[in-house]
Order: C-alpha cells, then sequence, then structure tokens
C-alpha cells in the first residue's frame, strides 16, 4: 500500500510539473483502487443503482469525469486525488440513480431485494455501517441528499465518504484520516445533522 501510494505522489507531482503523459499515467496506475472504490459506494450509498449498472460501467463513466476534472484542478496530494475521484463518482451514481429512479425510470417499477452473502452487491452488516438506505420509490429523492454531500466542510465531508460510500468502520476511518475514533464520531453526527437540515428533515437517532 505504501508503495502504492509513494508512486500516486510521483506521478501527481510529474502531472503538475507538466509532464503530458502523467495525467494517463496515474489514472491508469490508480485504476485497480477506483474500481474498488466504485464497487464499494455502488454497495454503501447506491445499493439500488446495482441492480441495473455493473461496477466497471460505472467505473467507466466516472473515469471520463475525472479525466476532464484534472484539467481543472491543482492536485495537492494524493489524499486529495482520492476525494477528487470519489466526487465524480459519486456524481455519476447520483445521476444513474435519477435516470432510473426519476418519475419516468424504470427503476420505480420493480423491486429490489437485498442480495445475498455471496453476492458482488450484498449489504454489509448493519452494526457496521450506516443505514441511511431508502427504498426505490423514494431514491429519486435521496439523490438529491448525496448532491448535499459535496456543500459539507472538507473534514466532514472526508468522513461521509469513508463511512457511508466506502463502508468503512468509524475506527478504519479514524486509521485513514490520522485522528481518534472520536473525532470521527463527532464529525460523522455533524454531517448527518447538516445534511439533515439541508434536506429540511430531522436527523435520525443514534
Amino acid at each position: 500500500m505504501a508503495e502504492v501510494a509513494k508512486r500516486t505522489t510521483e506521478l501527481i507531482d510529474l502531472w503538475q510539473a507538466g509532464e503530458p503523459s502523467a495525467r494517463d499515467r496515474l489514472l491508469e496506475h490508480c485504476c485497480g483502487r477506483l474500481k474498488t472504490l466504485a464497487r464499494r459506494m455502488l454497495r454503501h450509498g447506491f445499493q439500488h443503482v446495482g441492480r441495473w449498472e455493473q461496477t466497471d460501467d460505472v467505473l467507466q463513466q466516472a473515469m471520463l469525469r475525472l479525466h476532464q476534472a484534472l484539467e481543472e484542478v491543482k492536485l495537492e496530494s494524493g489524499r486529495h486525488f482520492y476525494n477528487l475521484a470519489a466526487i465524480q463518482i459519486r456524481r455519476e451514481l447520483i445521476d444513474l440513480a435519477r435516470h432510473y429512479y426519476g418519475p419516468l425510470g424504470q427503476g420505480t417499477k420493480h423491486e429490489t431485494e437485498q442480495l445475498g452473502d455471496n453476492s458482488e452487491h450484498h449489504l454489509p452488516l448493519k452494526h457496521d455501517q450506516p443505514d441511511w438506505s431508502a427504498e426505490p420509490s423514494s431514491l429519486a429523492e435521496w439523490a438529491d441528499l448525496h448532491c448535499q454531500v459535496e456543500a459539507l466542510p472538507s473534514e466532514e465531508r472526508e468522513v461521509v465518504e469513508l463511512l457511508w460510500y466506502q463502508g468503512f468502520t468509524q475506527e478504519e476511518a479514524a486509521e485513514v484520516l490520522e485522528v481518534s475514533d472520536r473525532t470521527v464520531r463527532r464529525r460523522w453526527v455533524s454531517a448527518r445533522a447538516r445534511l439533515y437540515e439541508m434536506m429540511a428533515g430531522e436527523p435520525p437517532h443514534e
């Protein structure tokens, strides 16, 4: 993992230094990790979209978005790069959720069942993952909630990315962010309250 992170940083430095091929090499280098990220986000934040779209299809479209975003953003670190990638994957999934579960979407006419443990899209244990799931009939409305994630303060947004979309436990997120478990919990509670306030709703009970 350390070697992967080191190589990511090297390619980012080359890209920022003006090396023309560095961007494509960076995307190729990180493709496997981004595929894992897309798979996790399908499992944890957009389970119902997984009925219609495969991980590879989501990743392909998100990579096109990321390729364009890199033209407009000055990367600061590998962590910044993966945060940017998560944003592009989330935006692709939001568009897909609206496509399938909007007023005319075919997803509103089907029931999506929770898949078994042997499925690629099985759901995490309830105690290990925040339960913010929605029924298919309301998923289009929840797409708006996903959009509000980008308006969160950066520290809260990172926690939401790790816990909600990537399926990390609070302990794992604390290790990634190099903060205490208590700090992760505080940011998570604050982010939830802020998101529900944005959506004119009441935050769920702990």
